[in-house]
């Protein structure tokens, strides 16, 4: 490898990078705590502890601001997703993506799905990079279903949309943020507790139930 020809990153550079970083981390907090319509650039800087003014150097405006979060959050899955074992079995590999989705959330940093009447829809559908990265996860996401359809472990009779659209908002489903706040499980246990539900629903079945705090 021919290292003159790598582009040497200045440390103004590295520094803006890292600040980008920390606003999207914010965004994605207060996006996940109050959606975007709540949002505000004044509380993002508050969050890095920077001037609004700092904001712009980075985004031009709100909706490009929570459009990239959103962008890197689905560039985010997409890793995850492209990680794993091509030979586990489709159903395994919905469940290790909720998996994923659940933690993320439970950790703060897991956007709420913009609504239909959320405003943000409109910014989202325009940007590019967002755009992209959806069609990905949600082709790839599509292949898993119909394959565990075919194999007969996932139900034939339910629209594949359905169960696609179901899947994401397991990710950012506030009856986690519910359980946690009780302060009965761990997060661990959240996140299998909402596995079993969005999988097997609430149908009896012999394994035993997952006990607070055990």
């Amino acid at each position: 490898m021919n290292t003159a020809s790598v582009k040497k990153i200045s440390f103004k550079e590295q520094q803006l990078i890292v600040r980008e970083h920390a606003i999207l981390d914010a965004v994605n907090r207060l996006l996940a705590a109050k959606g975007f319509d709540l949002m505000t650039l004044d509380e993002v800087a508050l969050d890095v502890g920077i001037a609004k003014a700092s904001v712009y150097k980075h985004f031009q405006s709100k909706e490009e601001l929570a459009s990239a979060a959103m962008t890197r959050m689905l560039q985010d899955a997409l890793e995850v997703m492209e990680a794993l074992d091509p030979a586990a079995a489709p159903l395994d590999k919905l469940k290790a993506l909720v998996r994923w989705g659940i933690a993320t959330h439970l950790a703060g940093q897991m956007p709420m799905l913009p609504s239909t009447r959320s405003s943000i829809r409109q910014a989202l559908t325009a940007y590019e990079p967002y755009m992209e990265r959806l069609i990905k996860v949600s082709e790839m996401f599509g292949q898993w279903i119909n394959q565990a359809r075919e194999d007969q472990v996932l139900s034939s009779s339910l629209p594949a949309e359905a169960i696609l659209y179901t899947v994401f908002a397991r990710c950012c489903d506030p009856v986690g943020d519910f359980l946690k706040e009780s302060g009965a499980y761990t997060d661990e246990q959240i996140v299998e507790i909402l596995i079993e539900i969005c999988f097997e629903g609430f149908v009896a079945r012999t394994t035993p139930p997952i006990a607070p705090g055990a």
